[in-house]
């Protein structure tokens, strides 16, 4: 089941400044200020598609792949489910080549910062077909999703190319990163890894527990959980944990924490 186009999991840090202090709550105006985050490539090089032919044809069957999965090839910019770091600087240190968030550092390891977009799993799909060796994705600081049918489709792609999800020292992983992370054929984490988590919410600004308890929206997740090796009272446990805050806020989870819903190596 796809997701609805509707749902909104993104979390911006914002600073709200009321003016008019004694007018009535109508009448009081917001100011909303993001924060942005820059990334750092050192030496980085640019994939360019050489005229390969094999590449060319992988590239092409795995996007095929994520079509009929429901991606469509003009997928609207649908969930959004991010949490933007304070201001930070992300290094991810030489790169061979670049795939939308995605740097290949060597032909095993991938690093990753910066958001899931409807795009990631096609740039995803490029990488494999360039580099089909890479064993492990070390995510350094991976936000969230602004597209969270194409992140659970990019998930399930990690998953079945068998990639190492790890989350090295100093990295944080939040909101939709976090099922990016539970796709790892193995995962591992560094003792100060970060895991933000809260609740999604629609457009109308309902928000998870605003649902009926056997609407089909929490069975996607469910499912998701369980693919990725929870049992049904852990992919329970854990949903509902995350919904236990509200969309506005953020709660963060030590490594310990993940390790009582699935396996760390």
């Amino acid at each position: 089941m796809a997701l609805p186009t509707a749902f909104l999991r993104t979390l911006i840090i914002t600073a709200f400044a009321a003016v008019l202090a004694f007018a009535p709550a109508h009448a009081q105006q917001v100011a909303t200020v993001t924060t942005s985050v820059t990334w750092t490539y050192e030496d980085a090089g640019t994939y360019e598609d050489a005229g390969d032919d094999d590449t060319a044809g992988a590239i092409d069957e795995t996007a095929a792949l994520l079509d009929d999965e429901g991606l469509a090839e003009d997928a609207d910019l649908g969930a959004t489910r991010r949490y933007a770091p304070s201001a930070t600087l992300a290094t991810l240190g030489q790169a061979k080549a670049r795939f939308g968030p995605f740097a290949v550092v060597d032909d095993a390891t991938i690093r990753m910062a910066g958001d899931v977009t409807s795009n990631t799993p096609r740039q995803f799909a490029a990488m494999l077909a360039a580099f089909p060796h890479l064993k492990r994705l070390e995510m350094i600081d991976c936000p969230g999703s602004l597209d969270e049918e194409a992140n659970l489709i990019l998930a399930r792609a990690i998953r079945r190319a068998g990639l190492e999800t790890i989350v090295p020292a100093g990295g944080s992983v939040r909101s939709g990163a976090v099922e990016i992370w539970l796709a790892g054929a193995t995962r591992r984490a560094a003792p100060d890894a970060e895991f933000g988590v809260h609740s999604w919410a629609d457009e109308n600004g309902r928000e998870a527990n605003d649902y009926p308890a056997n609407d089909p929206v929490h069975a996607e997740y469910l499912s998701y959980y369980r693919e990725m090796g929870m049992d049904d009272a852990k992919a329970h446990a854990f949903y509902a944990l995350t919904n236990a805050t509200p969309f506005s806020d953020v709660h963060y989870l030590t490594r310990d924490d993940m390790a009582r819903f699935v396996t760390l190596n």
